[in-house]
């Protein structure tokens, strides 16, 4: 993975949570891969967060637990953390550090990629296109993913996130052309990491996913790790294989919280709710890999699943990721049943690259529309109700509590391992928008109207 061997530095300074300060070293630079040999003889990895004259930090990928400042000794390698990269990935189940959890041999590539990684040059990059459908009625018909797009999921604790976030993995489909997912799950329990495991293995079966799980019991500094391994993965198999390739991360809440606590760690000077002042271009970072590159095949899709403490939209992670971001999935507590969308809190801001005529529909987009406009009214009416009573309302504010009990119960409403065509999403929506008098139904052509009437 790395280049021969270097000189082995035994001054060790401090050990500071996951860090290791070393002393008296030469040549050494930001990013460098490190290999730390404790004085049992145990060979422990670590990267290069700080380089100041004779002075380096080195953050411990397997932590420094059982690690003594006597005995240690620490070697540089002159170059970055490069993993192997290719179709051998598919398949595998590692963890976040990309080591086979699955009883399997290591995984082998054609050649190495750096894990850090880097954007998309701008000059080169590709509009994002065309649909990744994920057989979600309330995501496909309101919210569509575009290939090359970064679409979050934001969700109040406690709330189905991550059971969305795998069956949408278990279920998203390029519409005919090589597809992949390339899974990362950040600070699970087991029982997630069960859950995830059984709800992706027949993708998995199939070579059609990569998994890298990281557990809460399992060292923070993996926790940053994971998702540019899970981004090099990805990148390969979109931009050399021609694969199109949906990353999940989920959580990425927990991957902030894990920076927040190597940044204490280091002594750094807090921003906003004590996470380091770079937090917006850390996750830049990793969000801005996505995309498609002019010339290739493949493009890299990327969902990022946050969890937003106490329901608050305005908390620095989601904040921030939604300046990022091109739209958000919203997740409410006010919604019930399963998948609990809000639809009018959630927005793709690159639905029309991916909908329409030769995509998905020609009557997808103003479906859409006219779904999300009674949606408004509806929910004025409701609070008219609330005022003045339900038996107070005139027959066509009756008909708009109607469509949106026929929305919830018809449209969204849908069982974890069920997956729907787009045809039966799109169907579902008109029958939904006919309990509605035909002359509420402004944003939809007369002739579409009349022939959906008669069927």
């Amino acid at each position: 993975m790395t280049a021969g061997p270097r000189v082995e530095y035994t001054g060790i300074r401090e050990l500071r949570g996951p860090l290791v300060v070393v002393t008296g070293v030469r040549g050494v630079g930001w990013d460098e891969f490190a290999r730390i040999r404790l004085a049992t003889g145990e060979v422990r990895h670590g990267l290069v967060l700080e380089a100041d004259r004779e002075l380096a930090v080195v953050e411990v990928l397997e932590g420094t637990a059982g690690m003594d400042t006597a005995g240690t000794q620490v070697e540089f390698t002159g170059e970055p953390l490069r993993i192997p990269v290719g179709p051998g990935w598919l398949g595998r189940v590692c963890n976040g550090r990309g080591d086979p959890v699955d009883g399997g041999p290591p995984v082998f590539g054609a050649r190495l990629a750096e894990v850090s990684g880097a954007p998309i040059n701008p000059v080169h990059r590709e509009p994002p296109a065309e649909p990744v459908l994920t057989g979600l009625s309330a995501v496909d018909a309101l919210t569509t993913l575009v290939r090359g797009q970064k679409l979050p999921v934001f969700s109040p604790p406690g709330l189905p996130h991550l059971e969305l976030a795998t069956q949408i993995a278990a279920q998203a489909t390029a519409v005919g052309e090589p597809f992949s997912v390339v899974f990362a799950g950040m600070g699970l329990t087991h029982g997630d990491v069960a859950h995830v495991r059984d709800s992706l293995a027949r993708r998995s079966a199939a070579g059609e996913l990569v998994l890298l799980v990281n557990t809460a019991d399992e060292p923070v500094i993996e926790r940053i790790l994971t998702p540019r391994l899970a981004l090099t993965i990805a990148e390969e198999l979109a931009f050399d294989a021609g694969r199109h390739v949906l990353v999940v991360l989920s959580d990425m809440t927990s991957y902030a919280e894990a920076l927040r606590e190597i940044s204490a760690a280091r002594g750094e000077i807090p921003g906003r709710r004590a996470y380091p002042g770079y937090l917006y271009s850390d996750l830049a970072a990793i969000y801005e890999r996505c995309g498609r590159i002019r010339g290739r095949a493949g493009s890299v899709t990327v969902l990022p699943v946050l969890t937003m403490p106490g329901g608050d939209i305005t908390h620095p992670v989601p904040d921030l990721t939604g300046y990022i971001t091109e739209g958000q999935v919203v997740l409410s507590r006010e919604r019930s049943g399963y998948p609990p969308v809000d639809p009018l809190s959630s927005l793709s801001r690159l639905m029309r690259a991916g909908a329409g005529p030769d995509r998905t529909r020609a009557d997808h987009l103003p479906v859409a529309a006219q779904l999300v406009a009674a949606l408004a009214r509806a929910r004025q009416v409701r609070e008219l109700s609330d005022l003045i009573g339900a038996t107070a309302l005139s027959r066509t504010d009756r008909a708009y509590l109607e469509f949106e009990e026929a929305f919830r119960r018809d449209l969204v409403a849908q069982r974890p391992d069920e997956s729907r065509s787009f045809d039966d999403t799109l169907d579902r929506a008109w029958r939904v928008l006919l309990h509605l008098p035909v002359r509420e139904l402004t944003m939809l052509p007369r002739e579409l109207v009349d022939l959906h009437r008669a069927g």
